[in-house]
């Protein structure tokens, strides 16, 4: 039986899945929640006359494969946690397809930033460019850690930017650090005064002491609230001047988490995963959480 909460991994037999399944197994053991594990496997596009090679054998050859890769990946799971409730899929479809589809029921899609599939010189795999593009729930994307400080070691990291999309990702970064039992850093970043619309004339001259207030007023009240839900969770609130996606990437090392809405207040509205985020999911040296 599926539950909403569940946290499903994704998992291929790849070294970058079993480090997603490392990361998920950690995340439903400390927050209670059961663990889905699913390998989805589909047969190449053939034509015939090779069509006539796909036999009943090789259909279990290949579903024997499938059920190799899920067994690993529990046992991975158990090394983890020996007591957490785990259940498997492996359904017959695309993987991205499969995961996006799990997203409907799950709490979290966890995958890893690259599978066994496509071209090695790629940041980030084609399954983790759909997922994160298209589940319905947050989609943590593990990628390799960085243990090099930059100021926020071992904390949760959110980027704020006032969208609806970035308050969510509040909700899922403070709930985060509050299960891990780390602090949690809002970061918040601006560049100089933006056009509210066609025609807007900016000031030639503007108090940049005023603007640094302004922008740090802005993200106090976005996370006022949720502080006062976690009461446990230490906040830090970090007003940078500079592009967000570099900020962020720069905040990363050594960061337990980073957590981005997957679209914020800039951009074009018709996209579905904003420049941020798609350049953390590529650059970013820590775990990246995209919460739509």
């Amino acid at each position: 039986m599926e539950h909403k909460h569940d946290v499903v991994v994704g998992v291929d037999g790849s070294p970058e899945s079993l480090a997603a399944v490392d990361w998920a197994a950690w995340d439903a053991a400390r927050r209670g929640r059961r663990l889905h594990i699913l390998h989805a496997y589909a047969w190449p596009v053939v034509y015939p006359p090779l069509a006539a090679y796909r036999t009943p054998a090789l259909d279990k050859v290949v579903r024997d494969a499938a059920e190799t890769v899920v067994g690993a990946a529990v046992a991975r799971a158990r090394t983890v946690a020996s007591q957490l409730p785990i259940t498997t899929a492996t359904p017959f479809e695309p993987a991205g397809a499969a995961l996006v589809h799990a997203s409907e029921w799950a709490g979290t899609v966890v995958v890893g930033n690259r599978g066994l599939g496509g071209f090695s010189g790629l940041l980030l795999g084609s399954v983790g460019v759909q997922v994160a593009t298209h589940a319905a729930c947050p989609v943590v994307v593990v990628r390799p850690g960085d243990t090099t400080d930059a100021g926020e070691a071992d904390r949760v990291v959110v980027g704020v930017d006032g969208s609806h999309d970035a308050d969510r990702a509040m909700r899922f970064a403070f709930e985060q650090a509050s299960f891990r039992g780390v602090g949690l850093t809002a970061v918040h970043t601006y560049i100089w005064p933006d056009a509210t619309g066609p025609g807007d004339m900016l000031p030639l001259v503007y108090d940049t002491d005023d603007l640094l207030d302004d922008e740090r007023r802005a993200l106090a009240e976005s996370i006022c609230g949720w502080a006062d839900k976690y009461p446990d969770v230490d906040v830090r609130r970090r007003t940078v001047r500079g592009g967000a996606a570099m900020v962020l990437k720069r905040l990363s090392h050594g960061a337990e988490l980073m957590v981005v809405g997957s679209r914020g207040m800039g951009g074009f509205t018709g996209l579905l995963l904003g420049s941020v985020s798609q350049a953390l999911l590529h650059h970013a040296a820590c775990p990246v959480a995209v919460v739509r």
